[in-house]
């Protein structure tokens, strides 16, 4: 009995860990969505803000005003490859946590499997036990009976 209760222990600790494995990859999916919305925003408003300058451009621009716009355009791109390492790094992040969260439910049916093993191979052992008593409860009957009425033997 201390063995299946320390074995629900270790069943019940092994769903946690698949339980926070798999709350840890929502959390890293939810990370990659919002940095992928990030680099769209970014990607979307340095589209805009050429097809304004491209506007405005041909109405003619003086070399000032051409200088910050590549500028501005420059630190627009800069943030869009920041974003795209950031975008790297988080789905490296949610590769990770897809193999532990895997890995934790290998572990879980493992270990279920296990345990439903060692359950079946209790049953077993308490039936063979059960039919053996029955059997010397029906052989000392047999016995009595017979020392009883030699005649019927």
């Amino acid at each position: 009995m201390a063995t299946e209760r320390q074995l629900d222990t270790v069943l019940e600790v092994s769903g946690m860990r698949r339980d926070d494995c798999l709350r840890a990859l929502g959390q890293a999916r939810q990370a990659l969505d919002q940095g992928r919305q990030q680099l769209e925003q970014l990607q979307s408003y340095a589209n805009e803000s050429q097809a304004r300058w491209n506007h405005r451009a041909s109405q003619g621009v003086t070399a000032q005003l051409l200088y910050h716009h590549r500028q501005f355009m420059a630190r627009i791109d800069e943030a869009a490859r920041f974003q795209q390492d950031v975008l790297k790094r988080l789905e490296a992040e949610v590769q990770r946590c897809e193999q532990l969260a895997f890995d934790a439910e290998r572990e879980l049916a493992a270990l279920n499997k296990f345990a439903e093993r060692k359950r079946q191979a209790t049953l077993q052992a308490l039936e063979r036990q059960d039919q053996k008593h029955n059997d010397e409860m029906a052989a000392n009957a047999h016995r009595r009976q017979a020392s009883t009425q030699p005649w019927r033997h």
